[in-house]
C-alpha cells in the first residue's frame, strides 16, 4: 500500500492510496467512495483487497473536503466529484498506469457513470448501490431543503456528523442529466445492487440498466446492506468485479 496526494479539481491536496497487486498488475482500477464517506470505508478496503488478489491494482482517494483531503465540503458538489475523478485518472496516467476500470459506490457510482465518458482508457465500469439520478442524494437533507434554499446554506447531520450544505449543491444535482450520460456510455457496465437496499432502492438499478447500452450486466447483492458492512458481501463484490472486468481489460 502506498499513500500519496494529488491536486483536486478545486486546487486542494487530495489524500489517496494505491493498493498494489503483488505481481505485474493486469490493470489499474479507480474507486469512488459513497456520499460523505472516505476511501477507508470498510467496503472499499475489502473490495480493493479482493481486486489486488486478482492482480488488479486499485487507487482510492478522499473527495475534496472529506477524510484526509483538503478543501471545504460545503464548496463541493456532484460536478466537483466528477472533476476530482478526472484529476485522479490523470495522476494515475502520469505516475502509475491509466485506469481501465472504474468502480463507484452509491453517489460515487453516479459520479463514475458521468466521469467514464471523459476517460478514454476506461473499458469497464461497475456501480454498487448507485442512484440513477444524482438528485436522489437530496433525501438525506430533505428536512433542511427549504432552509438551504431560503438562507443559502444549512447545517445537516449525515452519518452522525454535521455537514454544511449550500444552495449551490442543490442547484448542481438538479442540473445533472444522469440518464443521458448513461445512454452515451461506451464502456462495459456492471450494475451491482441489493434488492433490499434501504438507502438507494433497487428501482435505481433498473433505470440504469434500461438506459445503458450493451454490454451490460446486473449482479444481485441479495441481502447485503447499502454500505456492504458484512465482510462476505464486500469480498464477493470485489471477486465478481475482478472476474467480470477480465473480459474487457487489455492485459
Amino acid at each position: 500500500m502506498k499513500k500519496f496526494e494529488f491536486e483536486g479539481s478545486q486546487g486542494h491536496k487530495l489524500s489517496a492510496r494505491l493498493d498494489e497487486a503483488k505481481d505485474n498488475p493486469r490493470a489499474y482500477a479507480l474507486f469512488a467512495h459513497c456520499f460523505t464517506c472516505t476511501k477507508d470505508i470498510f467496503a472499499a478496503g475489502r473490495i480493493a483487497k479482493a481486486l489486488t488478489e486478482n492482480n488488479i491494482s486499485v487507487v482510492r482517494f478522499d473527495f475534496t473536503g472529506l477524510g484526509s483531503s483538503g478543501g471545504d465540503f460545503a464548496n463541493t458538489n456532484f460536478t466537483s466529484n466528477v472533476d476530482d475523478l478526472l484529476k485522479a485518472a490523470n495522476f494515475m496516467t502520469e505516475n502509475f498506469e491509466a485506469p481501465q476500470i472504474l468502480i463507484g459506490h452509491s453517489l460515487g457510482g453516479a459520479a463514475v457513470l458521468v466521469a467514464a465518458n471523459k476517460m478514454p482508457t476506461v473499458k469497464a465500469v461497475t456501480t454498487i448501490g448507485a442512484p440513477a439520478d444524482s438528485k436522489h442524494v437530496a433525501h438525506h437533507f430533505k428536512e433542511k431543503r427549504e432552509e438551504i434554499l431560503e438562507k443559502g446554506e444549512a447545517e445537516v447531520c449525515l452519518v452522525g456528523r454535521p455537514f454544511k450544505i449550500k444552495k449551490q449543491f442543490i442547484d448542481d444535482i438538479e442540473n445533472q442529466n444522469m440518464i443521458e450520460a448513461i445512454s452515451k456510455l461506451d464502456k462495459a457496465l456492471m450494475i451491482m445492487h441489493g434488492p433490499f437496499d434501504q438507502t438507494v432502492g433497487i428501482e435505481n438499478a433498473g433505470r440504469i440498466f434500461s438506459a445503458a447500452k450493451h454490454p451490460k450486466s446486473y449482479i444481485s447483492l441479495d441481502d447485503a446492506d447499502h454500505l456492504l458492512t458484512r465482510r462476505e458481501d464486500a469480498e464477493y463484490a470485489g471477486r465478481v468485479i475482478a472476474e467480470w472486468a477480465a473480459r474487457y481489460i487489455s492485459k
